[in-house]
Parts: structure tokens; sequence; C-alpha cells
């Protein structure tokens, strides 16, 4: 999914200086965002409190929508760099064209995992016919420095691996947990879980006290470490956990969203990131120009056209908050 804010603004992001090193419970209320005809979403990072979660830097959260007469997610071709994009859904379907060549439907609890690297452009739309609802979450991984021009690809994995215990399933989205790993490719540690919550559990999770944490709301009422998280808003977590409590009152879906934290500082403007305001000026250059991003064969409508440039210079900076 793309940014389809036509008054895109530069968030700045990144660097260690910012970084909560203790645990915390800061919960982050969404930004209600209108995408065009794909309707609205709650956006929830990057956030005025807070700009990441390890390499995790956008996370929006849509649905569930009743699509049953309408066109559902309908997203034109867009232009990607610098990062990664995860597709994550409960309900429906989405199918991904991509530059590549790619075409793929993704359906609830497969991952759809697209690394732009240098350059690539994609669509998302809900097929025709489509299942009556859509529900899912859409989010981005910041590459680092050194993987960041890298070919662009994109990967569907239908099998991911799910670790239990009395009351939970946990989906490995991303990265690694409790000994599972999932085979999506990861440039940074890690880690993206999908975690089905039973009526009634009361379960710890053990976590990687490096690592910084937050969990986003799908569905359900449930606890997060005494915490009630309503669906579609998340709690932040900070660092230095060796476990998390959760408890559900009803049958409850979460995220659980964390890694290293990401060390480089970073521009993100529209669909692009980079380090500098000259990779962002040449990025927007080349997708008007129709150069480097490639074409997305198939979608029955036009591509989208970049924003303009703010006025102010864009400076990379380290974490705001």
């Amino acid at each position: 999914m793309s940014n389809l804010e036509r008054e895109a603004v530069p968030s700045v992001c990144g660097g260690r200086g910012f970084v909560v090193a203790e645990p915390v419970r800061e919960l982050l209320s969404p930004r209600h965002v209108r995408l065009g005809e794909a309707g609205e979403v709650r956006r929830l990072l990057p956030n005025l409190g807070r700009r990441m979660v390890g390499a995790w830097c956008f996370v929006d959260h849509y649905g569930p929508d009743d699509i049953a007469d309408e066109p559902g997610m309908q997203v034109p071709p867009h232009p990607h760099m610098g990062l990664q994009t995860v597709s994550w859904l409960h309900e429906g379907e989405v199918l991904h064209r991509d530059s590549t060549g790619s075409l793929q439907t993704i359906r609830p609890r497969e991952l759809g995992l697209m690394t732009s690297g240098r350059a690539i452009s994609h669509s998302e739309e809900s097929p025709r016919p489509h299942a009556r609802f859509l529900h899912g979450a859409q989010l981005w991984v910041a590459l680092p420095d050194g993987h960041r021009h890298t070919e662009p690809r994109f990967e569907h994995h239908a099998d991911l691996p799910v670790v239990t215990a009395r009351g939970i399933e946990a989906t490995l989205i991303l990265g690694g947990l409790d000994g599972a790993t999932s085979p999506g490719t990861a440039y940074t540690p890690i880690v993206g879980a999908d975690l089905a919550l039973a009526r009634g559990a009361d379960v710890r999770l053990p976590l990687e006290p490096d690592f910084e944490y937050a969990v986003l709301s799908m569905s359900g009422e449930a606890y997060v470490d005494g915490v009630p998280v309503l669906p579609g808003s998340m709690l932040y977590l900070g660092c230095g956990r060796g476990e998390l409590p959760l408890r559900a009152e009803s049958d409850a879906g979460l995220m659980l969203l964390g890694g290293e934290p990401f060390e480089e500082e970073l521009i993100m403007f529209w669909n692009w990131i980079g380090r500098t305001q000259e990779e962002i000026e040449q990025a927007r250059r080349d997708w008007m120009e129709g150069t480097r991003f490639g074409e997305v064969k198939g979608y029955d409508g036009a591509p989208l056209p970049a924003p303009e440039l703010p006025p102010v210079p864009l400076k990379p900076r380290g974490r705001v908050r």
C-alpha cells in the first residue's frame, strides 16, 4: 500500500540517541488517513510521539471493512525505494502486481514481502470478485545502508512457522521468535509476529531484551503488560524486556513488532526512504519521467503522480519525539 496523501511531508527517523532503553508503556493513537478509493486507514507509524520501532517505520491498520458492493482496495501503480513492504491480512485478499513481473494474490496469514531496494513500482487491488470483508495491515521496514541499493524482488510465503502454547498461536511474519524463524528475507535483526489469543488466555511471550517492541491490536479485547489496547491502536514497549504478559478478555488478534534499534539517520518522503535530499529529488524526477522504477503491467488505471517536494530542505536526522 502506498502513502497516498497528496500533501506529503518528510519524516525524520532513525538513530539510537532517542531509543527508550528500558520498559515503558506508551499508548499510540492512530491518525485517520483517507486513501482515495482504498478507503480509510489508521496510521500508527510514523506517529507524533514515535517514528520507528526497530526497522519498522510505517504501519497502517485497515478494516474490517464491508466491501461486498464496493471495489475494495484500489491502489494504482506507485514507486518505492530503500524499504521493504509487508502485506498482512486477517480477512479478504489483495492482488499484488509489480515492475519485476510479479502477479500474486495474497490471502489471510500469508506473507507478501516486497524488497524495493534501489527501485520498484507496484499496485494493489481487491480481486474481482472478492470476499465481503477486508481487514489487514500494511507495514514498511527500512533497509540499512548496506542493502538499500539491492535488486528489487518479491516474495510470497503461504506456509509460515507457528509457535503455539496454551491460549496463543504466534505466526512468524518476519525474523524469529522462541526458536522459530520466518522464511521471509530480513536485513536487520527484527521480529514481526501475528498473535492469535483465545478468550481467557493469560500468557507470557519470550522477548529479546536488546530489541525494542510495540504491539498493534487488530481485533478483540486484550491487555498487553496490563494495559488495555483497543483495535487500531498500538502500545510502544521500549527495550529491556525478557518477556511480555498478554491477557485476552475475548478472542483477540495482535501484531508484535520489534527489532534492534535502527542506528542510521534517514529521510522518509512519500513512498521513498533515502539519506539525502538529492536522493529524494532524483527519485521524484525518475518516477515522473518514467525511468528507473519500471512499469506495472496489467493494472487498469494510470500511475500515481508524485507530490511536490516541500520548500524547505530535507535533512536526515535521528529519532525524534
